[in-house]
Parts: structure tokens; C-alpha cells; sequence
């Protein structure tokens, strides 16, 4: 009878410490995921803020005399298109959701690049002061992209470690696509070439 009980209370403890090492381990990936979550959160608000500076930048060039207007309808082409997207919360568990977003918001980029480029071209556009004030606030969204990009790609970098990591890789796949790996952002395509400089 008492080896019994002993044995009963050997399983219970190992039961409960098997129990509470998963829920500790779940807790601990609904920690990470929700911190994923949040600095994705981060990085759509400074998309954003950059899709709203468009159509006021854009309506400024319109306003220059002989502007190339293929080079605006790029842009305002590129930022429909990102304004289409549908793409739900879970964009950071999903990579086809992420790449879709990731090219969409990189084709916006090009075409602003492309934007700036050619508004080299007309001093009395550059000399503008709406057109300096755009500049300046797009100039500094760009950084804010950046820098919450790389705090999502850090904060992506903490839940894979801690999920792909030995045992609780096997407790998150317990939980199916609950807890997938986080994509990353990479540099854009091309990023590795060096720009073209024409005189």
C-alpha cells in the first residue's frame, strides 16, 4: 500500500511538472507572439503615416509646371495598391501574407525614390516650401520605417530563437500554426547594387 501511494505521488508530481512546464512554455510564446504582434502594429502606423504624406506630396508636384505625370501616377498607383491590401493581423505568422506586403510597400518606396529623383529637375518645385515641409516629414517617416523594422525584425529574432529552441519547439508545435515562426524584412531586391549615377 505504501509503495503504491509513493508511486501514485511520484506520478502526480511528474504530471503537474510536465503540466506546468507546458503552460509556463505556452505563456511564455503568447508573451513573444503578442510582442510580435505589437511591433507589427508599429510598423503599419508608420506605413501609414507615410501612405497619408503621399497624396499632399503628389498634389504639390501636380502643381509644377511640365512635371512628367507618368512619375506621380506611379506613385499614386503604387500607394493604391498598397491601400488594397487586405491582408488581416495575421500578417506576421503568414509568409505569403508578409511578402505580398513587404513588395507592395517596397514598390511604393521605388516609386517616391523615382518621385524625388525627378523632382531634381525643377528648381522652382525644389524651392517650394510645402514641397520642403513634405520632404522633410516623408525624409523622417522613412527613417521611423526603418528603425520599427528593424525593432520588428529584433523582436521576430527573440520568439523564433525561444521557439525553435529544445523543448519548446515541440510544446508550440502542439499548437499547430498557433505559434509559427515570424518572417523577416530583408533588404529590398536590388538593394546590393550600387545606384546608377548619370551627369
Amino acid at each position: 500500500m505504501n509503495r503504491t501511494l509513493i508511486a501514485l505521488g511520484g506520478i502526480v508530481v511528474i504530471v503537474l511538472a510536465v503540466g506546468m512546464t507546458i503552460a509556463g512554455t505556452y505563456n511564455r510564446l503568447v508573451t513573444l507572439d503578442q510582442a510580435v504582434q505589437s511591433q507589427w502594429a508599429q510598423v503599419e502606423s508608420v506605413y501609414q503615416r507615410r501612405a497619408d504624406l503621399i497624396p499632399n506630396l503628389v498634389a504639390t508636384v501636380k502643381g509644377a509646371a511640365n512635371f512628367e505625370k507618368s512619375t506621380y501616377i506611379a506613385v499614386a498607383e503604387a500607394r493604391s495598391k498598397v491601400g488594397q491590401l487586405n491582408l488581416g493581423s495575421g500578417v506576421p505568422n503568414d509568409p505569403a501574407a508578409f511578402a505580398k506586403f513587404t513588395a507592395a510597400q517596397d514598390s511604393l518606396s521605388s516609386a517616391l525614390s523615382h518621385l524625388l529623383a525627378v523632382v531634381e529637375n525643377y528648381p522652382d518645385l525644389k524651392a517650394s516650401q510645402n514641397f520642403l515641409d513634405l520632404q522633410a516629414q516623408l525624409e523622417g517617416t522613412e527613417n521611423r520605417i526603418a528603425v520599427e523594422r528593424m525593432r520588428f525584425n529584433k523582436t521576430a529574432q527573440t520568439f523564433n530563437t525561444t521557439r525553435d529552441s529544445f523543448p519548446t519547439n515541440i510544446i508550440a508545435g502542439l499548437f499547430g500554426s498557433r505559434f509559427n515562426e515570424k518572417a523577416y524584412f530583408a533588404a529590398q531586391e536590388g538593394a546590393q547594387n550600387a545606384p546608377q549615377v548619370k551627369f
